[in-house]
C-alpha cells in the first residue's frame, strides 16, 4: 500500500475512536483511473476493505457510487447482525456459504470439468452459471447439462448452480433406485 494511503488509513482509524457510529466520510477512500473498455474509467475503493469498491465515468461519480454501495452493504450487515469494520482497519474477505453447492463434491467436480470446461472453480450457494462464462445467455450450458446428465435445467431462470446441482443429484438418485 502506498505510504499516503497508510497514513490516511491510520488517521481515519484514530478518528474513528471519537464516535460510535461511522459514516462513509469516516472511511479512507482512494480513487484511481483503471483500464476499461466502457465509460467507467475510475474506481473508488475504501482502503483496507478490498471488496468495497465502485466504478464511475469520473472520480466524483465513482466516489458517489461507492457511497451508495457502502450504505447498502452497511444496511445488510446491520440486518444480518454482522460487525461493521472500523475505518482504517483491514476488513476480512468473506466468502458466501457453499454448503448446498458442496453437498455432493464428486458431482461438483464432475460438473466443473464437464460443463464449465475448467479443472477448478469456486462455487458458492449464490453462484450462477452466468457468473462463470461470458456468453450472452446460459442456453449452451443448458444443452450441455441435458446431454451430460439427462436433466433439463432451462427452467431455473436464476442459473443458480446449487439448485442445478441439487436437481442433477436428485435425478441421479432416482435413476440409481430404478436400476
Amino acid at each position: 500500500m502506498p505510504f499516503a494511503e497508510t497514513i490516511l488509513a491510520n488517521w481515519k482509524w484514530v478518528l474513528s475512536w471519537t464516535k460510535r457510529k461511522w459514516a462513509f466520510s469516516d472511511y479512507p477512500v482512494r480513487v484511481r483511473e483503471v483500464e476499461s473498455s466502457d465509460h467507467d474509467r475510475y474506481q473508488a475503493q475504501i482502503v483496507n476493505w478490498w471488496v468495497m469498491n465502485a466504478l464511475g465515468p469520473t472520480p466524483a461519480a465513482a466516489r458517489a457510487a461507492l457511497a451508495e454501495t457502502f450504505e447498502l452493504v452497511i444496511e445488510d450487515r446491520r440486518r444480518e447482525g454482522k460487525a461493521i469494520p472500523r475505518p482504517g482497519v483491514e476488513a476480512p474477505i468473506e466468502f458466501a456459504p457453499s454448503d448446498r453447492a458442496n453437498a455432493n463434491p464428486e458431482l461438483l467436480d464432475d460438473f466443473i470439468l464437464k460443463i464449465l470446461g475448467v479443472s477448478w472453480a469456486f462455487v458458492s450457494d449464490g453462484s450462477s452459471l452466468s457468473d462463470l462464462h461470458d456468453e450472452p445467455d446460459d442456453s449452451a450450458y443448458h444443452e450441455r447439462i441435458l446431454e451430460t446428465y439427462g436433466v433439463d435445467v432451462s427452467d431455473i431462470q436464476s442459473g443458480n448452480l446449487a439448485e442445478i446441482l441439487e436437481r442433477i443429484a436428485e435425478h441421479q438418485r432416482k435413476t440409481a433406485k430404478s436400476e
